[in-house]
């Protein structure tokens, strides 16, 4: 079994759903970013690292930490040149973790959503399978190719959007809108709320990296 790493993000924390995940998913190494560290001390759910500039948090929770646990700190400059998220990343990665879940990673910041899609960059390149997963979506990236299995989909629909520039000679097969060789770039919305009609779907294209969104409908 992969070694996996949750990370709780300082986004918009659903709580029993996040509480039910870290139940579900078993895990080796558990993160706490910002924010994300006060729900877990709430919860009385004891992290491995807390990381982040903690400027989300009160510092009695930050000293209960220090005083009373062995839990890892990493507390950073808020005026830093990489976010909380990323900073966790990283620790994961350091850690040799070959699958990284983040829980709490989107929310009502579009910036900072944008930012932690970007962030699964890092492990993606690293050959770690990453994804952010909420109570509506599962977000990940694929190059090159990717198959989709309808019943293990996390939701009605997918969606796809390139992450750095055209993606030439992408094709979708299985699905109920399918694609062949087309040029996919990021101001094309062709590529949104796709849904499965063969119980696989194939996704391919020449070279770059895509982002990958699972969709639910809204609760």
């Amino acid at each position: 079994m992969n070694k996996r790493a949750m990370i709780v993000s300082g986004g918009m924390i659903q709580e029993e759903f996040v509480a039910a995940k870290l139940e579900e998913l078993k895990y080796d190494v558990l993160i706490g970013v910002d924010r994300g560290v006060e729900f877990l001390y709430r919860k009385h759910i004891k992290p491995d690292y807390i990381v982040g500039d903690f400027d989300s948090l009160s510092e009695e929770i930050v000293q209960f930490y220090q005083k009373n646990t062995d839990v890892f700190i990493r507390k950073f400059n808020p005026e830093k040149d990489f976010s909380d998220t990323e900073i966790a990343v990283r620790q994961a990665i350091e850690l040799n973790c070959e699958e990284i879940i983040l829980l709490g990673a989107t929310g009502n910041r579009i910036d900072h959503v944008l930012a932690n899609i970007q962030v699964l960059t890092i492990p993606h390149k690293e050959g770690i399978h990453e994804e952010i997963i909420d109570e509506n979506n599962r977000i990940y990236l694929i190059e090159n190719e990717g198959v989709l299995e309808k019943s293990k989909m996390y939701g009605k629909y997918f969606s796809v959007f390139p992450l750095d520039g055209c993606i030439e000679k992408f094709s979708i097969t299985g699905a109920k809108y399918p694609l062949h060789n087309h040029r996919l770039c990021p101001y094309d919305s062709l590529c949104v709320s796709n849904q499965a009609q063969e119980e696989k779907v194939q996704i391919t294209f020449s070279e770059g990296i895509v982002i990958l969104i699972e969709a639910k409908e809204e609760n």
